[in-house]
């Protein structure tokens, strides 16, 4: 097969570099993760891939495939130029890395999906381990109660030893991030956002800050490569990381049709669990999760219940803290608001009705399940149980 490579397409041996091959392979039409994972484990390298003509790839692919792997991808020196900018970049803290599928630090959880990566774009605390990972997802426009759950299971499950994976999404995603750094770790990444762009870039632009904060003390995560825009079709993709990096999913708040129920359901496909909270009857966005309940994913109240399903959960990662917090009440007055107060959003008028306390005990009371995080208080004078 004729050389068809360009003097303009060439890159020298002087800049060349392993990754380049990897992301070279991945980025070539007509042959998908799959097929590209064969061709790594016949050849034994994306370098050996390309080092091939003829017959040897004809074996394995069709005329129009080996003929893609003889081009370069397009715009290929504005990709790589790009991606060597990316890692270039010098920030506090902060590293740029690329971890191809045969490298130390790829994710081993995301080499057991069907069609892992064959490389990652990470940026933030790239040398902490991502242990235990817990996904949390939801709406991206949920009630005010959703993201105060999302905010507080996120924070205790991260205090108990779990790291919070999720989309850097508005909603449910940024709490979920939100709260796993309310009390980060030095020695480990409490939080992994998975993107649908490139690293160079974040989407939506709202959340820049909240990416760095991130960075700082866990991981941004993409199978992109710097350069990309946030397609839609990108969304379903990086889903599949999120529950892939998971040992389970927790739905916080969902519409039937939503991206949390993919990630859901990707989850159930790679065996994972699958949780989800209950809301009112009378709500859209419990309407996902009531569905994600009767096909058999486990109702929780409260971290204990994610923590108790977890495989490599033990009694030791709890932090002790989180075990009274969830510990039963032995205040009969907390115990009255807790009971007339329910799972759905009251005023302190229907609860005094309900809970036969005076207005003074009911304060007390009340202000000391808002301290211990079993309580939040809602815009309008409502309040609501969280566990």
């Amino acid at each position: 097969m004729e050389d068809t490579l360009t003097k303009e397409q060439t890159v020298t041996s002087a800049d060349h570099s392993e990754w380049q091959d990897w992301l070279r392979l991945s980025l070539t039409p007509h042959i998908g993760l799959q097929t590209q994972h064969r061709l790594v484990t016949i050849f034994g390298s994306p370098t050996a891939v390309f080092a091939q003509s003829g017959a040897p790839l004809l074996a394995h692919l069709s005329e129009a495939q080996a003929k893609a792997l003889q081009l370069y991808p397009p715009d290929w020196d504005a990709v790589l130029a790009r991606t060597r900018a990316w890692l270039a970049q010098s920030q506090k803290g902060v590293q740029q890395a690329i971890w191809t599928w045969n490298h130390d630090s790829y994710p081993t959880a995301l080499r057991e999906l069907d069609d892992p990566p064959l490389l990652l774009f990470a940026q933030g605390q790239t040398d902490r381990p991502c242990w235990q990972g817990v996904a949390v997802v939801g709406s991206r426009n949920p009630t005010p109660q959703g993201k105060e759950n999302a905010k507080a299971f996120a924070a205790q499950l991260q205090q108990a030893g779990c790291c919070i994976v999720s989309g850097l999404a508005m909603g449910i995603d940024a709490a979920a991030h939100v709260g796993a750094l309310q009390q980060p770790d030095p020695q480990r990444c409490v939080t992994v956002a998975v993107v649908g762009t490139g690293l160079d870039q974040v989407y939506p632009r709202q959340h820049h800050a909240l990416a760095q904060q991130v960075a700082q003390h866990g991981w941004l995560l993409s199978e992109l490569p710097p350069g990309t825009p946030p397609l839609p079709h990108h969304f379903p993709m990086r889903n599949r990381l999120i529950a892939g990096l998971s040992q389970g999913v927790l739905v916080v708040e969902a519409a039937l049709k939503s991206g949390s129920l993919i990630t859901a359901d990707m989850a159930l496909s790679q065996g994972k669990e699958v949780f989800a909270i209950p809301g009112s009857i009378h709500s859209v966005l419990s309407r996902g999760c009531h569905a994600l309940l009767r096909q058999g994913a486990k109702l929780v109240e409260n971290a204990q219940d994610v923590l108790e399903e977890l495989p490599v959960y033990s009694s030791s990662l709890a932090d002790t803290s989180l075990r009274e917090k969830n510990a039963p009440l032995t205040d009969s007055k907390q115990q009255a608001l807790l009971k007339a107060l329910g799972h759905d959003p009251q005023t302190l008028e229907m609860l005094l009705l309900d809970s036969d306390l005076t207005l003074d005990e009911a304060l007390i009371a009340m202000q000391s399940l808002i301290d211990t995080g079993r309580v939040a208080q809602m815009p309008g004078g409502l309040y609501q149980q969280l566990c």
